[in-house]
């Protein structure tokens, strides 16, 4: 995403979902730690920290995640706080945005939404260096979405480069069919059918480009039936 990374802070105590959040958001180009409690937390963001962002659940042993916030706003560290927990209540948000977060998600929640979230608080914090979206030579601008592969540019159409953007945002994650058309085709008279021969076409210029460029397919569309498209690397390619 960026040569700088935004670090992010991890603070969740179940194994499983913190795995899932730290490859997303590494694939999504930043740089991710971990925290499996609320002492460590507090510990991991003492004055000098360096972190750019923190995702703080609510239950967490040994120190809550409120007691973490609470600590954190005291020292007057202003890094953004985006709150993730099962605790949805009215009561509870309040609480914690009372108490300084900067957003607050309920469990459970969809990955994108997670992410441009997250991103919305590290641009509102100057924090996010490049508006890139890259997929190994895949590149595309997120501000006038322009894509260059393997540094040439391609000529794409306009939804052309929409689809491409939705597949960017969440590599080697299933985007469906109806996905992809509400996000291209929005309230068009067009049929699903539709996605299918754009993807087709996108799929044939990101091959015929990788072709000319005398590179090995490095970014594949993959279908999977049924399901949607994912943006994938070939097998055994890093």
């Amino acid at each position: 995403m960026n040569t700088l990374k935004p670090r992010i802070l991890l603070v969740e105590d179940t194994p499983d979902i913190a795995l899932w959040l730290g490859k997303a958001l590494r694939q999504g180009g930043m740089a991710v730690s971990f925290a499996a409690d609320g002492l460590e937390a507090d510990r991991c963001l003492q004055p000098g920290h360096g972190f750019d962002a923190v995702l703080l659940d609510l239950q967490l042993p040994g120190q809550d995640g409120l007691s973490v916030l609470q600590a954190l706003r005291a020292r007057g560290d202003a890094v953004p706080v985006l709150i993730l927990t099962a605790r949805a209540s009215v009561p509870d948000r309040v609480l914690g945005l009372n108490m300084g977060a900067d957003d607050y998600l309920p469990k459970p929640f969809d990955l994108s939404e997670l992410e441009a979230r997250l991103q919305v608080l590290l641009r509102r914090q100057g924090r996010v260096k490049s508006t890139a979206l890259r997929w190994g030579p895949l590149e595309m601008s997120a501000e006038n979405g322009s894509v260059q592969l393997h540094g040439q540019w391609l000529a794409l159409t306009k939804r052309e480069a929409a689809a491409l953007r939705v597949l960017l945002e969440s590599p080697e994650r299933t985007v469906s069919k109806e996905q992809l058309h509400a996000d291209v085709f929005a309230d068009e008279a067009t049929g699903l059918d539709a996605v299918e021969v754009l993807i087709y076409r996108l799929r044939k210029k990101l091959e015929s480009a990788e072709a000319a460029a005398g590179s090995p397919a490095q970014v594949v569309i993959t279908t999977f039936r049924g399901m949607g498209y994912m943006l994938t690397r070939p097998s055994g390619r890093p």
